[in-house]
């Protein structure tokens, strides 16, 4: 599929060399919002249809967002991967161009496709098999576990939308189009809001598949999107080549170059799927509402990070370019940036948030016994925004320069270490829901501390290298 693309794009990709490639050579204020605000848009847009998800579903009755909420931790485990991988990708692909080994870029992302099919059979398998007892281990509702099993079912099933698309559009973010990342997250994101209700009411000529309908438009959606970022890859993207022999037999060594760099992000999303289980058996000895509205908060607080979490797509492609081209200016300058906008963005989305969290539960077609117990709850949580979107950034910079196990030792405190104990402490020694919120922000704060303290040692471990290469 490849053989005849790669004639007409040879020549472009040897006279792209590492020297005049937008990454290493563009105003970094310039580069950094050319990236950055695409794929902020398209993690929006993607954010936007997780928000309208639920409140679709909320409408179905409260245990079916019950539902819901409980498959978001096991979700979070395909969510890893994905994104584990795709952060590998995002550092490894332009580290390879701007060394000037382009071969390498290729054989990377051949060895990714071939990962993705081995990952996306091994959850069809788990979908159709653990599911149910998934559900069985948290409740004994009838209604919760049915509409949940289905659920679960269909999203696991047909996860290799999902898998894909994280991958190609990953691709496009690494080599310089994040606008065309943006389009095909985006296509699948705009489905997925449209043939929700469609799907889940039973509007105009569509079935009522009640939440088989959510999960069913979920998927579809995944599927439109990888389409779409394939074809924009085998269009416009003449720095990567795909080949069916490449794919068919992976490079080990790239497949350990991947997750020496993306396994910390593994590790961040999958122990939320750990944490969010652990969490939820501690809210469901007070009442199942509180679990639904945990569920929110996720929900809620993904789509907050969404600004953060386009940054880091826009941002760890040009500092591994950078940092393999040995520009320390550039990649201190691209941090800083990084740094003050998300901060910034972070503190007023705060303010503004404490502000309607009756009007965010009404959204979600809250009883008076979710709102009496979700207005404190997100109130309390939101403290939180501005602490865990400079953890994000910042271990996300450890990551592209080399120092991941930096990354991995934060993001398993901040994710489990901490968050779950707090939790389990707050409950034991006040036995007050209200209190036990404020495990959140602690978590949160904790981690910050301990994230600046191990990016002022990377700091220091870059700068003597640096000074090391200079002077030998």
């Amino acid at each position: 599929m490849a053989e005849e693309r790669s004639k007409g794009t040879a020549g472009q990709r040897q006279q792209g060399g590492a020297g005049q490639n937008k990454l290493g050579t563009w105003p970094m204020g310039k580069l950094l919002l050319t990236m950055a605000v695409p794929m902020m848009l398209s993690f929006f847009i993607q954010a936007l249809y997780n928000f309208v998800d639920s409140m679709f579903v909320a409408r179905l009755s409260e245990n079916a967002l019950t539902a819901v909420s409980l498959a978001f931790p096991v979700q979070s485990v395909m969510s890893a991967i994905g994104v584990g991988t795709g952060v590998g990708l995002s550092a490894a692909v332009p580290r390879a161009i701007g060394q000037g080994d382009r071969k390498r870029a290729d054989r990377i992302a051949n060895t990714a496709v071939f990962v993705m099919i081995c990952w996306s059979l091994l959850f069809l398998i788990l979908g159709l098999t653990v599911s149910r007892g998934f559900y069985r281990l948290q409740t004994d509702v009838p209604e919760i576990v049915e509409a949940g099993t289905t659920y679960l079912r269909i999203c696991w099933g047909a996860c290799f939308g999902l898998f894909f698309g994280m991958l190609f559009e990953k691709l496009l973010v690494s080599t310089g189009y994040a606008t065309l990342a943006m389009i095909a997250q985006s296509a699948g994101a705009v489905f997925n809001i449209i043939f929700d209700p469609l799907l889940i009411f039973g509007l105009g000529p569509f079935p009522r598949m009640g939440i088989a309908g959510a999960a069913t438009a979920t998927v579809l959606g995944q599927i439109l999107g990888a389409a779409v970022a394939l074809l924009l890859n085998l269009k416009k993207n003449t720095d990567i080549r795909f080949t069916l022999q490449d794919i068919l037999h992976p490079d080990m060594g790239c497949i350990r170059q991947i997750y020496s760099i993306g396994f910390p992000s593994m590790v961040t999303i999958g122990l939320s799927s750990l944490t969010g289980f652990c969490i939820n058996i501690v809210l469901l000895t007070y009442t199942t509402t509180a679990a639904a509205v945990y569920g929110i908060w996720l929900k809620l607080l993904n789509f907050c990070f969404m600004p953060a979490f386009g940054m880091n797509n826009a941002m760890v492609p040009i500092l591994s370019f950078n940092y393999g081209k040995g520009d320390r200016q550039r990649v201190k300058t691209a941090i800083r940036l990084a740094v003050t906008v998300i901060l910034s963005f972070m503190l007023v989305l705060t303010v503004i948030l404490e502000l309607v969290p009756t009007g965010l539960l009404r959204m979600f077609s809250a009883s008076d016994h979710m709102m009496s117990i979700g207005v404190t709850a997100l109130r309390i949580c939101c403290i939180s925004l501005v602490f865990g979107a400079m953890n994000v950034i910042l271990t996300s910079t450890m990551q592209a320069m080399d120092h991941s196990r930096y990354t991995l030792i934060i993001n398993v405190l901040r994710q489990f270490g901490i968050l779950v104990p707090a939790f389990y402490v707050l409950s034991f020694l006040t036995h007050d829901l209200n209190m036990v919120w404020f495990a959140v922000p602690l978590s949160e704060i904790i981690s910050a501390v301990l994230t600046l303290i191990f990016y002022r040692k990377m700091d220091r471990d870059i700068e003597a290298k640096f000074n090391s290469i200079r002077n030998g």
